[in-house]
């Protein structure tokens, strides 16, 4: 809710929505509307976090870790198509789906002094036994992750309030790091303030495979963002979990670089005059 009334007070280049949904528990009955409702308007959304439990900092076990947040972002995405899985299964991609890029460009623009964080990103749509209402949004095709405590104390989750053998159950107030929930806040902040006012993720994003090349092209649509300065190729060994050389390439839809397409994996982001960054687009093949 501070977010909220922060941001409403700044404006943004995009579109920001916070939401409390219903029906949570019973289904994802809030969060899946929600989600289809943004597919059938054709809504273009960049990102969704779900915070799921993020009030506090200590484990069952009495250890703290005040100073880390959980995200969960799943590796094949949920609503891949048959044929989109026979082109991940054909090149690799697995570790490439777009929650995976949007994981990757929170850690880019969160752990920072101002948040004080790190954001240990697990791979993996949630928890086991457990789901969260980014789900909704994975059904429907957009990115999407969840933010939760690093350790957790079950006697606090899903418990009716009681004392049971001297111990208390029940989601309390006075089990509540509102300093762990303030640094959570300002990890959402940054990554949500971030996409708002950064360029877009690009779009069409091919690498081209129409003959057997040493070299890789890849072509992108131009982005309409009014202040899009260029884009940059990135990329990394294919045993790398994250993206570790960037080649600018300037205000361009294609182009060609003196590394070959099989040994390495490739994205395409976008850059604004003021130096902020898209979250990476991640390239499909094209013959032609």
């Amino acid at each position: 809710m501070e977010l909220a009334r922060l941001f409403a007070t700044r404006p943004t280049a995009a579109t920001l929505v916070f939401t409390a949904v219903a029906g949570e528990e019973q289904g994802l009955f809030g969060s899946a509307f929600q989600a289809r409702e943004y597919k059938t308007a054709g809504a273009d959304i960049q990102g969704m976090f779900s915070n799921d439990i993020v009030g506090s900092s200590l484990a069952d076990d009495g250890t703290r870790d005040p100073r880390t947040i959980r995200l969960f972002a799943e590796g094949v995405p949920t609503a891949e198509t048959p044929a989109q899985a026979s082109v991940r299964q054909s090149v690799g991609g697995e570790n490439d789906s777009p929650s995976r890029q949007l994981a990757r460009f929170v850690q880019d623009v969160a752990e920072n002094d101002a948040t004080g964080m790190d954001v240990r990103v697990i791979y993996r749509r949630d928890r086991y036994l457990r789901g969260s209402d980014h789900i909704s949004y994975l059904q429907q095709g957009y990115p999407a992750g969840r933010f939760t405590e690093p350790n957790e104390d079950f006697r606090h989750q899903h418990q009716d309030v009681r004392v049971e053998g001297g111990v208390q159950f029940g989601d309390l107030p006075e089990f509540c790091d509102f300093g762990f929930i303030t640094r959570v806040a300002k990890v959402n902040g940054a990554a949500l303030w971030s996409l708002a006012n950064g360029p877009g993720t690009p779009k069409g994003v091919n690498i081209l495979t129409a003959a057997l090349t040493n070299d890789t092209t890849l072509r992108w649509q131009r982005g309409t963002d009014p202040d899009l300065a260029g884009y940059e190729v990135v990329w990394r060994e294919t045993t790398a979990p994250e993206w570790t050389h960037v080649i600018p390439v300037g205000d361009v839809t294609t182009t060609t670089i003196d590394l070959s397409k099989d040994n390495v994996f490739f994205g395409v982001r976008a850059v604004d005059r003021d130096g902020l960054r898209s979250p990476v687009a991640f390239p499909t093949p094209a013959s032609s």
